[in-house]
C-alpha cells in the first residue's frame, strides 16, 4: 500500500479516477496495526477495482483536520474527489468488505 502525503494528497487521492480508500492511521494506534494486514489483502485481490493508501495523521495533519477525522483508524472512501464512505474503527475482513462492496463488486 502507498503512502500519501498532506502534499500529494489532492493529486494521488482527490484526482484519481479509480475509487480511493484513505486509511487514516499512526504507529502508536493498535487498532490501526490490526487492519494495515486486512486492507493489504483487500488492495492485493481488488486493486482492479480500489486503490488503497495510508495517511499517517501525525506526519500528515492537514488532511484529517480537513476531513474531520478525530479518531482513527477511520477509512475514507474518495469518489471522484468526495468522501462517499466513512469507515471507523478496526473491523475483520469480512465487514470491511460487506462496507466495500458497492465499490469493489464484492458478493455480500
Amino acid at each position: 500500500m502507498k503512502a500519501v502525503t498532506d502534499a500529494d494528497f489532492a493529486s494521488e487521492v482527490l484526482d484519481n479516477d479509480k475509487t480511493v480508500l484513505v486509511d487514516f492511521w499512526a504507529e502508536w494506534c493498535g487498532p490501526c496495526r490490526m487492519v494495515s494486514p486486512i486492507l493489504e489483502e483487500i488492495a492485493k485481490e481488488h486493486g482492479d477495482s480500489i486503490e488503497i493508501v495510508k495517511l499517517n495523521i501525525d506526519e500528515n495533519p492537514q488532511i484529517p483536520a480537513q476531513y474531520g477525522v478525530l479518531q482513527i483508524p477511520t477509512m475514507n472512501v474518495y469518489q471522484g474527489g468526495e468522501v462517499v464512505k466513512q469507515i471507523m474503527g478496526a473491523k475483520p475482513k469480512a465487514a470491511l468488505l460487506r462496507d466495500l462492496a458497492e465499490f469493489i463488486g464484492a458478493k455480500s
